[in-house]
């Protein structure tokens, strides 16, 4: 299986408190990889240093076999990195059909317009309208983001991503705030994803995880506790007593 994306000893300390502690992975092509571990273990630390946000103390991220440690987030994004946030960073006072045409727009490597007479580009609207429709938001496009649900605002936020034709997503707690039907429809969604482009998910719904992972990587207090599939970190004794408990 193709490799997408590796990072190699990574390591991020805020002072005395080491975040990312000679962290190691990868994302294969096709697959759903799955970051979880407690409060605090340092998974949107390690999101962040993948995207760009933040720079590792040390070690390298590597995409589409490329050095991307030293790219910002926008060079990451362009390279192909789709990123979703723990906290939907979509715009509240826009439509979800216009939130959608500017990131059409911002992918076409295009500087923003004056956005009314944007409203009326078929080259921005006809490609917002498929990539709301693809990601089950058919029939609100016109509707503000703040009036959508939570789980709209998460689909919102991935049909925006979708936009920028990802080689890879990082999902950072997609299904936060979301009642039982909310995660059901963007479970079901992930999974069609993952054909699009591979998924590094950091996700606390462990219903979630464990139908959607074909791999997982458990964090504790900076580190890599286990990693390897659903069976083998279900099983692990040592996830059990940090993590996941003795009904996983």
């Amino acid at each position: 299986m193709t490799e997408v994306l590796r990072i190699e000893g990574v390591t991020k300390r805020f002072g005395a408190l080491v975040a990312s502690d000679d962290v190691s992975l990868d994302l294969r092509a096709g697959e759903i990889h799955a970051l979880i571990g407690p409060n605090g273990a340092g998974k949107s630390t390690l999101i962040k240093q993948i995207a760009g946000e933040l720079r590792p103390d040390s070690g390298v991220v590597r995409f589409l076999g490329q050095d991307v440690s030293r790219l910002d987030v926008a060079a990451r994004a362009r390279a192909g990195l789709g990123r979703s946030f723990q906290v939907s960073s979509v715009a509240a006072d826009f439509s979800a059909l216009q939130n959608v045409m500017l990131a059409v727009q911002g992918a076409s490597g295009g500087v923003y317009r004056f956005f009314r007479p944007a409203l009326k580009d078929a080259a921005l609207r006809e490609p917002a309208f498929a990539l709301l429709a693809r990601a089950g938001l058919a029939g609100r496009e016109r509707v503000l983001a703040s009036e959508l649900s939570h789980g709209e605002r998460r689909r919102l936020e991935i049909a925006m991503a979708l936009a920028l034709r990802p080689k890879a997503f990082l999902l950072d707690e997609p299904m936060a705030g979301m009642g039982t039907e909310g995660a059901t429809q963007l479970t079901d969604l992930l999974d069609e994803l993952r054909h699009e482009a591979p998924i590094l998910l950091v996700e606390h719904d462990m219903d979630a995880v464990f139908r959607l992972a074909d791999r997982i990587t458990v964090l504790s207090y900076g580190r890599v506790l286990a990693s390897g599939t659903v069976d083998e970190v279900r099983s692990n004794a040592e996830v059990r007593d940090a993590y996941l408990g003795e009904d996983a």
